[in-house]
């Protein structure tokens, strides 16, 4: 899933470890995350989406839908 992750933490200036401790998850997942790797699940993107106060979706983007 497409997503606006990493530009999002760079522009608070945090690390992905720093983002991680900031939701509750690891270094690891937030980079696989930022890479595509992985899709957060619905209670993982909706915290990230308060934490950044935006709508879920324009944060992430599925393309397949």
């Amino acid at each position: 899933m497409r997503n606006t992750l990493r530009e999002l933490r760079a522009s608070k200036g945090w690390t992905q470890e720093q983002l991680g401790q900031a939701l509750g998850v690891s270094r690891q997942a937030v980079n696989a995350l930022e890479t595509e790797k992985h899709d957060p699940s619905l209670d993982l993107a909706y915290r990230i989406a308060v934490l950044f106060d935006r709508p879920v979706e324009a944060i992430f983007d599925n393309p397949h839908v």
